[in-house]
């Protein structure tokens, strides 16, 4: 099991992800988040997912964020591309790595 936390910015709606895989290619993700958008999204998605179906896409595209694009109105939103990299650390897909962005 992956888990990983996302700290979106100034609205405060933390996304704690959780991404289970036993073969590295069927994989349940959970996502507590009190963000309706966030919540309606992946309502949308469900919690079970193809790995090579949703990780294997251009930037900004793929079922993930077509999902994203109807229900989330912050294109700079990080927690769709979170729970992309909690999926693809669970599936072995990349190592686990913290990611960020800071303001100077």
């Amino acid at each position: 099991m992956t888990k990983v936390e996302i700290m979106p910015g100034i609205c405060g709606l933390t996304a704690i992800v959780t991404a289970e895989s036993e073969d590295g290619m069927d994989v349940t993700v959970k996502v507590e988040s009190k963000c309706k958008d966030v919540t309606k999204m992946m309502e949308e998605v469900g919690e079970e997912l193809d790995a090579m179906e949703i990780l294997f896409h251009k930037p900004g595209t793929g079922p993930l964020y077509e999902a994203a694009a109807q229900h989330c109105p912050h294109a700079a939103c990080p927690v769709t591309s979170g729970i992309l990299k909690c999926i693809e650390a669970e599936c072995h897909m990349a190592l686990p790595k913290d990611v960020s962005i800071k303001f100077l």
